[in-house]
């Protein structure tokens, strides 16, 4: 087994697993990317080492200076990680109704983490730390969802490994964040291949779906506008909270300890899988689940389940 330099050596190279069992149609196999199989424990990990090396190859970022960006979560967690390696303080601005799995896991690496109003999701931690930003010059304001580094990292790292083990794939489904993953993997599969189709999965319009966002709840991503990301995508599905904590429970049943936004992924492959014939679907687990243990989303009544999500931001 090799020995590798540090900890970020570690990033991408994550395994897919055949999960077939869960398709209604026998002509239909579905495999899932595990990125929660990276050092920080999401695909954000990918993202946050590519922004800042970026950032130190063209002189933005500097030797100890701070850091700010706006996270619901993993990509705060990859960016404290790489920071605390890189020896860069590190300032979030998230929802202060987190769960509380996030901002410990925040707080392990070291990361100060300035709070936004809770009821504005993810797009009031935009918001805030664009105003943070302007107010302190000197801080190194990344930005993932205008950063081009985003969807590099995806289009050098993710979506070659995902050719490189699954070149027969048809379909490549991921959730709609940042649309880093989606712009990043899409391009590159229909660069290889024109015919694989690219779908996303959003929440429903005001709904929230850890690390997902509908594009009509009045933010667009500028990566996605900047990379002709209407043009891209083949077709959105819709995933609810319910259905995204039974995909969840799903993939526990094939042994996949997930996320919700993956059970959300998967609940949409799944559905896919049953409308489409003699396809290969790969579709992207964000995280593994960790981070969402309190919600009670394997355990607990589906009912009680989204109750106290509507008070606690678990996804």
């Amino acid at each position: 087994m090799a020995v590798f330099d540090n900890v970020l050596d570690l990033i991408g190279d994550t395994p897919m697993v055949d999960v077939s069992s869960l398709s209604p149609n026998p002509r239909v196999r579905i495999l899932v990317k595990l990125e929660g199989q990276n050092p920080g424990g999401s695909v954000k990990d990918r993202v946050a080492l590519s922004m800042i090396q970026q950032a130190e190859k063209d002189g933005t970022l500097k030797p100890g200076q701070t850091l700010l960006e706006p996270t619901s979560g993993n990509t705060g967690i990859g960016l404290a990680m790489v920071c605390r390696v890189k020896g860069y303080p590190l300032k979030c601005v998230m929802p202060s109704n987190v769960s509380p799995e996030r901002r410990q896991l925040l707080e392990v690496w070291g990361a100060e983490i300035i709070e936004s109003p809770g009821e504005e999701g993810s797009n009031g931690a935009v918001r805030m730390a664009q105003g943070l930003a302007e107010e302190h010059p000197d801080y190194c304001f990344l930005y993932q969802y205008a950063n081009p580094a985003n969807p590099k990292a995806h289009y050098e790292g993710t979506g070659p490994e995902i050719w490189r083990d699954c070149p027969e794939v048809t379909h490549f489904i991921a959730g709609l964040g940042t649309s880093g993953t989606l712009i990043g993997v899409g391009k590159f599969l229909k660069e290889r291949n024109p015919a694989v189709q690219v779908w996303a999965v959003e929440p429903p319009s005001g709904e929230m779906v850890d690390g997902l966002r509908n594009l009509d709840d009045g933010y667009i991503p500028p990566i996605f506008i900047d990379n002709n990301g209407f043009d891209l995508l083949d077709r959105k599905r819709i995933v609810g909270p319910r259905d995204s904590i039974e995909g969840v429970r799903r993939l526990r049943d094939v042994g996949v300890f997930s996320g919700v936004s993956s059970g959300a992924v998967a609940a949409a492959a799944i559905k896919a899988a049953g409308e489409l014939d003699d396809a290969v679907i790969v579709f992207l687990a964000p995280d593994a689940g960790w981070k969402y243990l309190s919600s009670g989303a394997w355990t607990d009544d589906l009912d009680e389940v989204e109750a106290r999500a509507r008070r606690i931001n678990y996804w």
